[in-house]
């Protein structure tokens, strides 16, 4: 169960637990290590200066350890002392060492706490082990309920000569080092949460990335499923982009399917009615009398059904093109005043027919970057489409404003309005109103054929009705090619 928290928030706290886990069981691991390590350095330190005391015991064996002994007199005055020295955070002020001394029977011959002279010790492991010869070492509680109370023991030989005298034992308490254990606990704690933070701080940026990165792919997927034509995004990430372009080839493969079966569905509906009346025709003409008027009204009949066929074909063609491109493969620096300028030329003898006056009126600066081969094809389209609609003695008007990093085209004419109910499906494949003059519908592609290429250039094309009167239709074009992922085109 999610609890209804985002994969970055469930990659963080998951990232978050491993290493907090890893942290705190690596620093109990360690910090289960310190108390031993502190206590064998400090008995590895033991170890020599019993050795030397031994050594100083040895040069006062034949004097005694008698309480006015030199041996004595030295031991008390060390025990005396006060001592200034700070030891890391810790102020040590005092001796704290425990010496005495043993005979080969485990008698205490000296001992810094006068009451123990005379004891027997032959059963403490630091003094029996050393007299066997051997390594002797102990430690003890003074409370055996307080873990703090114990003392370590380290002993060395005495000798005579070449023989053993007796035993000298230097005595510790582990007390002395409990500080030391704590700061190293305290240090290695601080540590540890520093590179918890360190780690919690890779966690959120690492979340952080993978969250973008899927992000980004979910808002392609999101996008193809609206329709819109976008190309996938450049991933880092080498599984992201794999599923990526996963992702867009299986897109384009169903959009090729769809596109196909639109398309057949589309285009037979369309040539069903041409190809009847051609087939009509033809079969009246196969008759053998028929009288030469009908047979020149249907021979013109059959050339008329061939020329849409033909042009249905050709602009289908031109719509699929553009269509499929995702992005511009090539843009130069196109005056877009220019084109409507040649546009306008190029239509004036089919305005002419109908009596309609042109007018083109542009800004300054009309430059953009894009295609001038489809813009031309564009801005053909949307005369055609307002030569069409037009009553005679109209007036077609090209408008060309720039807005900073975007161009306005407006077409508009004087023709009757559109339907509220056509208003949205102008710009869709194969749909077409009735012309004013009676002429039958055209083909339905030009405004889908304009739409794509608006799309191409990263803009949208509009229509709406004047209020005035007449009708407007408007593509507005990005002055600067963009590059990356395609943006909608809203209609």
């Amino acid at each position: 169960m999610s609890l209804g928290l985002s994969l970055s928030t469930r990659l963080l706290l998951g990232w978050f637990v491993i290493a907090g886990l890893a942290t705190v069981l690596f620093l109990n691991s360690i910090l289960n290590q310190v108390p031993s390590s502190v206590r064998q350095a400090s008995e590895e330190v033991m170890v020599e200066s019993a050795n030397l005391l031994a050594e100083i015991a040895e040069q006062h064996w034949q004097q005694g350890f008698a309480p006015d002994s030199a041996f004595a007199t030295a031991i008390n005055r060390y025990l005396a002392r006060e001592l200034d020295a700070q030891i890391w955070s810790r102020h040590k002020t005092g001796t704290e060492l425990v010496i005495y001394l043993t005979d080969l029977n485990g008698t205490v011959l000296y001992h810094t706490d006068p009451s123990q002279i005379g004891a027997d010790y032959s059963r403490w492991r630091d003094v029996a082990l050393t007299l066997r010869g051997e390594y002797g070492a102990r430690t003890t509680r003074i409370d055996p309920e307080d873990d703090t109370s114990s003392l370590m023991y380290i002993a060395a030989p005495v000798y005579q000569g070449d023989q053993l005298a007796g035993v000298l034992t230097l005595a510790k308490p582990n007390a002395s080092l409990h500080p030391f254990i704590t700061l190293a606990h305290g240090y290695f704690w601080q540590r540890g949460g520093v590179i918890l933070f360190g780690a919690l701080l890779l966690g959120a940026g690492m979340a952080f990335w993978l969250n973008r990165s899927v992000r980004r792919l979910v808002d392609y997927v999101e996008k193809v499923r609206h329709g819109e034509r976008v190309s996938p995004p450049q991933l880092a990430d080498k599984e992201l982009a794999r599923l990526a372009a996963a992702t867009e080839a299986m897109r384009r493969e169903i959009d090729g399917k769809a596109y196909v079966e639109q398309y057949v569905h589309t285009l037979t509906h369309e040539m069903k009615s041409p190809l009847s009346a051609i087939r009509g025709a033809a079969e009246l003409l196969l008759e053998g009398d028929v009288p030469a008027p009908m047979r020149e009204r249907f021979l013109a009949n059959i050339d008329g059904e061939s020329l849409r066929l033909q042009r249905l074909v050709d602009r289908l063609l031109s719509l699929a093109g553009v269509e499929k491109q995702q992005a511009l493969e090539q843009t130069e620096t196109v005056d877009l005043a220019e084109i409507a300028t040649i546009e306008l030329e190029a239509k004036r003898p089919l305005a002419e027919r109908k009596n309609l006056a042109l007018q083109l009126d542009t800004g300054n600066e009309c430059t953009l970057e894009g295609d001038r081969f489809l813009l031309e094809q564009a801005i053909s389209n949307l005369l055609d489409n307002a030569i069409e609609f037009s009553l005679p003695d109209g007036t077609i008007a090209v408008q060309i404003d720039s807005n900073g990093t975007t161009l306005s085209l407006r077409v508009r004419n004087d023709g009757p309005a559109v339907p509220d109910y056509a208003l949205g499906r102008v710009f869709e494949r194969f749909y077409s109103l009735p012309r004013p003059d009676g002429q039958r519908k055209s083909t339905g592609l030009g405004l889908s054929f304009v739409r794509e290429i608006a799309r191409l250039h990263h803009g949208r094309v509009s229509l709406y009705n004047r209020a005035e009167g007449g009708v407007e239709v408007e593509m507005q074009l990005y002055r600067e090619a963009q590059t990356g992922e395609s943006h909608p085109s809203p209609v």
